[in-house]
């Protein structure tokens, strides 16, 4: 899975961040928002390893929910507004921060996960 052969070192946090390939740093690792691209096309390495499972969405739930749960008790606390303002303020910047957030987080483990060489658990008999 991790053969590294004529590729210069690739920051595998980095690449993932800008979502290209984590051997060659150049092709792109998404074919459309979230869906993971069957290869690189630069340097061919076929994506099939990639399985981020439910990580990004562990750590987006986590990290997007505190952020817009502390500015909406902020906001409930200093300012007092309307139900609907919370509504209008909230629900869209959830969504967005979430699927950006899914993005660069779904990125970031794919890369790692190369860089590491992770593997599904096996038991040997």
């Amino acid at each position: 899975m991790n053969d590294n052969t004529g590729y210069a070192p690739v920051e595998p946090i980095v690449a993932g961040l800008k979502g290209c390939c984590p051997r060659c740093g150049k092709g792109r690792l998404f074919a459309g928002l979230l869906k993971v691209a069957p290869k690189c096309d630069n340097c061919g390495l076929d994506y099939s390893f990639a399985d981020a499972g439910d990580g990004p969405a562990v750590f987006v739930i986590l990290i997007i929910g505190f952020i817009v749960v502390a500015l909406a008790l902020w906001t409930e606390v200093t300012i007092n507004p309307p139900l609907w303002v919370h509504f209008i303020l909230w629900i869209p910047l959830t969504l967005v921060l979430s699927l950006g957030g899914l993005r660069l987080i779904k990125g970031v483990l794919i890369t790692l996960q190369y860089a590491n060489k992770a593997e599904e658990g096996r038991l040997d008999r």
